[in-house]
């Protein structure tokens, strides 16, 4: 034994480099595995903990919320832990293995969108029609159209003429795909739709000259279009006219494609119809479109086309063409470093994306955020790669909770949504993208159980915590913002300590929706909460509504409240 040791300690003595390396990856592998040692018991330890804020807020209801994991309710982070940049709560790791292993909630910024299974579609809210005659001179599907020889399915023209807010969606040729607002052609026999997809042999989509039309169910909130233009309402004559609405003529035989084709040369967001006369403009103070009068008021027919509607002298119809309204467009960082860190706080699913979305173009300042996500930052975040303490963007986008983490930013504006809705808007995000959906096999798997048990508590003690260690707390509910976008929008500014510009706001609201929007169509048929899941959830809907009130604010919105 000895002779092999001193044969050994003679190669070493000639040759010192080799040694000396040796040791240093002795004592790097020795550190490596302490680290990991000691993030285990971290982890392990910070989940048995109760937060003392959550623990007073729940005292306030039944005690059985104890039992149903409210114990793992904070989310916040241990210092020895803490860095410049974070990429969300290690507690989260956890659940990604459970939740089949799927990394990176939020440092993942290179996700791409899931492709979806053809017989997913199938579960959408559209209906079949019938086989419809197609002429290539006089479509019946007149909006926007799209071809797939390689790749077309039913559902994926459904998809994409749902999203875009069309009511019927016909496919022919087996690749051709047609949207439209109404259907503007006769029957046809169902024999002569015999053409299978491209994309999806299993499924016919129409035949030569024939169409395979699908009535869909969108959501109340989509658009309603005409072509290319989106259908705004029916709106009384302004005050001024020609201070309002700039540009004016008289046309024969007026049509809505005529009308909408002349303001989009004239390169102005509105066409209006009164009659034969079509005036062009932008939503001003002066013709805001915030009061609709009833539909009936406008139902005088074109008399270019005996199926559509021009209104009349005293009330418009009011369609917003494809030209975009550049007076919200404009955006910087700020011309001097923030002198106060304000949070654009919420729980995942609730809406951060889209409101940082509406302050950008209220503000025409770039919004932060606490991580990094690049296809964010792709899309036009470009407050994205800014450090969080960088001080040129105007609001910090987080999902953190915990007392450190809160106390880190002076004021917050904090989203709150539904918690039913966002467990599943955040449930579609992390396995479909930020604008795709969870596959059924997904929804229907052990995926969305174990996701609603760890997410659920989240919900409660993200807001619970905002409203304790925040100073100055200006509390938005999604759902209000979505209902009242221009009041509400306007308080947030105000709440930013800029100067609320009218005219933005109306800009903001004619392009509302931003990149991030899922379309109305992929609607689950079933509810995929249990009865189970349903108690747990109202329980934490009460503790919100009371810890809310206890600080003399609003409660939540009535369709919150468990029934």
């Amino acid at each position: 034994m000895a002779k092999p040791l001193l044969k050994i300690q003679r190669y070493f003595r000639r040759k010192p480099v080799r040694f000396f390396s040796l040791i240093l990856l002795y004592l790097t592998a020795g550190s490596l595995v302490f680290l990991h040692s000691g993030f285990v018991g971290d982890s392990s330890s910070s989940r048995g903990s109760r937060d003392p804020v959550v623990a007073s807020e729940m005292s306030l209801h039944s005690g059985s919320l104890d039992n149903r994991g409210i114990g793992i309710m904070r989310r916040g982070f241990k210092d020895a832990r803490r860095s410049g940049r974070r990429y969300g709560p290690l507690w989260m790791k956890k659940t990604e293995q459970m939740l089949g292993g799927k990394s990176g909630d939020y440092a993942n910024w290179n996700r791409a969108l899931k492709g979806r299974n053809a017989k997913d579609g199938e579960d959408g809210r559209a209906r079949y029609i019938g086989c419809y005659i197609d002429d290539t001179h006089k479509r019946a599907l007149r909006g926007v159209s799209f071809f797939d020889y390689k790749k077309m399915t039913v559902f994926r023209c459904q998809d994409n003429c749902a999203e875009r807010g069309y009511m019927f969606a016909g496919l022919e040729f087996g690749a051709e795909c047609y949207c439209g607002h109404k259907i503007q052609a006769p029957n046809a026999s169902e024999s002569d739709c015999n053409m299978e997809c491209k994309g999806e042999k299993s499924n016919v989509c129409g035949g030569a000259n024939r169409l395979s039309i699908y009535r869909l169910e969108l959501s109340q909130e989509s658009a309603r279009r005409y072509g290319s233009a989106i259908f705004k309402g029916c709106f009384h004559r302004p005050d001024n006219v020609t201070l309002a609405l700039p540009f004016s003529t008289v046309i024969q035989n007026m049509s809505v494609d005529k009308c909408v084709d002349l303001c989009t040369e004239k390169e102005k967001s509105l066409a209006v119809l009164a009659g034969d006369t079509c005036h062009c403009g932008f939503p001003t103070p002066l013709f805001s479109l915030h009061e609709p009068e009833e539909e009936a008021m406008c139902l005088h027919r074109c008399p270019g086309e005996e199926f559509e509607n021009c209104g009349n002298e005293q009330y418009f119809v009011v369609y917003q063409t494809q030209v975009q309204d550049n007076r919200c467009m404009d955006r910087h960082f700020l011309p001097a470093h923030a002198k106060q860190l304000v949070a654009l706080a919420s729980f995942p699913g609730a809406g951060n994306t889209w409101a940082r979305h509406l302050i950008e173009l209220a503000t025409g300042y770039y919004t932060g955020s606490y991580y990094f996500d690049g296809s964010l930052y792709n899309k036009g975040f470009k407050g994205e790669r800014d450090h969080w303490r960088s001080g040129r963007t105007i609001c910090i986008k987080t999902h953190e909770s915990g007392k450190k983490e809160i106390e880190a930013f002076d004021s917050s504006i904090l989203m709150i949504r539904n918690p039913y809705k966002a467990l599943m808007a955040e449930f579609n995000r992390k396995y479909g993208g930020h604008i795709g959906f969870a596959s059924q096999a997904h929804w229907k798997g052990k995926e969305w159980p174990e996701f609603v048990k760890n997410y659920a508590p989240w919900w409660a003690s993200h807001t619970l915590d905002w409203l304790h260690y925040g100073s100055n707390v200006h509390v938005v509910h999604f759902e209000e913002l979505k209902r009242d976008l221009f009041s509400r929008l306007k308080g947030m500014v105000q709440f930013l300590g800029l100067k609320v510009s009218e005219d933005r706001l109306l800009c903001v609201e004619g392009q509302k929706d931003g990149n991030f929007k899922r379309s109305g169509l992929r609607k689950l048929e079933y509810d995929p909460y249990t009865p189970e899941m349903r108690a747990n959830i109202d329980e934490m809907i009460r503790t919100v509504d009371a810890a809310l009130k206890k600080r003399n604010m609003s409660g939540v919105p009535d369709e919150y409240k468990p029934r």
